[in-house]
Order: C-alpha cells, then sequence, then structure tokens
C-alpha cells in the first residue's frame, strides 16, 4: 500500500513558506504507517530549497520517505520534462480534502480498517447458477 501525504497543513500547520508546528501525532502515526510496512510519499507543492528544508524537518523527526514528489524513488523529479506531477497511490492524505482533514488518530484508525482484507462475496452470477 501507499500513502501520499501532503506537508503543509497536514504535517505541520499551514505557515508556508515556513514550516509551522507539528499537528499532533502527525509524525508517529506516518512512522507507525511506515514501520507496518506501508510505503510513504511526500507529496506537497513544495520544490527547490523548500521542499528540502520540508524533507529534512520529517528525517530529523526520525519520518523518511518511500518517495518524494513522485510515484517511486527512481524518477528523477529535476531532470525528467515528462514526469507528471500526479503521483500514483492507494491513499491521498491532505488538509484539502473535502470536508478537511480529520485529526491522525482518526486517519490512523480509517487507513487500518482499509488494510483489513476484503471478505468477498460470491460473484452476483454465481449466485444464479445454485446447485
Amino acid at each position: 500500500m501507499k500513502i501520499a501525504v501532503d506537508f503543509d497543513g497536514t504535517i505541520v500547520e499551514h505557515k508556508y513558506p515556513a514550516i509551522g508546528k507539528e499537528r499532533p501525532f502527525a509524525i508517529d502515526t506516518l512512522k507507525a504507517f511506515s514501520s507496518a510496512g506501508i510505503k510513504l510519499i511526500l507529496w506537497t507543492a513544495r520544490e527547490g530549497e523548500l521542499l528540502e528544508e520540508a524533507v529534512e524537518y520529517c528525517r530529523k523527526r526520525g519520518l523518511e520517505f518511500y518517495a518524494v514528489n513522485s510515484s517511486t524513488p527512481e524518477e528523477d523529479l529535476f531532470h525528467d520534462r515528462n514526469r507528471t506531477s500526479k503521483v500514483l497511490a492507494d491513499i491521498y492524505i491532505d488538509d484539502r480534502n473535502l470536508g478537511g482533514i480529520p485529526d491522525w488518530g482518526t486517519i490512523y484508525e480509517m487507513v487500518l480498517k482499509l488494510r483489513q482484507p476484503i471478505r468477498r462475496n460470491r460473484p452476483w452470477w454465481k449466485k444464479l447458477f445454485r446447485r
């Protein structure tokens, strides 16, 4: 599973271009996801030096990302003119979600529910041919 997570307003309070205070439990929750094998992508409008500051902010707190503003670590952010800015993930966590961003405890619970195996019923068409 991959989660793309925004920085400003999501991991930290929105004070762009400065870095705001950490939102309660954001780093700890993301580190728990990473420890559980979830690949984290930092997905932010920051670029250049501001992006480096955000990555370093997280790194100093023990949070490493699978990729930064890209779907995979192999994508070259700075030289590939054909690269799309859209990252591919299973879940996107952003303060600009419809309805805003919930607290990180709620986010944690939502992700755990999504990771549980889905119990599939028999396909509808197989029910037509019961024996």
